[in-house]
């Protein structure tokens, strides 16, 4: 039994050594330990909150960009459709300048051809007449050749003149 009960002596001076012990630990190991162990804890909740921080942030970008993205698109489609409209006045403006040349020009064809016809037309008229006298003077040349018919034609002229 006597090994299963320690002795007085024993036990004073396992006190003494873990009294020392504990004073040593303290006074060299506990505080560098705990100050260690506080420093960190600190840094840890130093890294959370940037976390917590850069994690506001990053939603906050995201948002911002969110926002810069539909801001955009409504921009680019504001664009577009300025340029469709910019566009349309243009195809029709160049419509309407492509119908008044046309317009221009047919009338200006008009022109011409009126003028071609009224020139041919006169061309026709002094070349008929010219064809017509020709064949009126081989006419009277003919029927005229001897002096009774002469007199007989004018006394005809003279008939049908009307004198006042």
């Amino acid at each position: 039994m006597d090994l299963i009960t320690p002795s007085l002596g024993l036990i004073f001076w396992q006190l003494v050594f873990f009294l020392l012990l504990v004073f040593v630990l303290g006074k060299y190991a506990w505080r560098p330990i705990l100050s260690s162990l506080n420093e960190r804890e600190k840094s840890i909740e130093d890294a959370i909150e940037l976390a917590k921080k850069t994690r506001n942030e990053m939603a906050q970008l995201k948002a911002d960009n969110d926002r810069a993205k539909a801001d955009a698109i409504i921009e680019r489609d504001a664009i577009l459709k300025q340029a469709r409209q910019t566009a349309e006045k243009m195809i029709a403006t160049a419509k309407n300048e492509a119908a008044q040349e046309a317009k221009a020009e047919i009338e200006k064809a008009r022109k011409t051809f009126r003028e071609e016809q009224a020139a041919a037309v006169a061309k026709l008229k002094g070349e008929t007449s010219k064809i017509a006298l020709e064949i009126a003077e081989k006419v009277l040349r003919r029927e005229l050749s001897d002096k009774t018919s002469q007199e007989a034609l004018v006394n005809d002229w003279l008939k049908d003149a009307k004198l006042n």
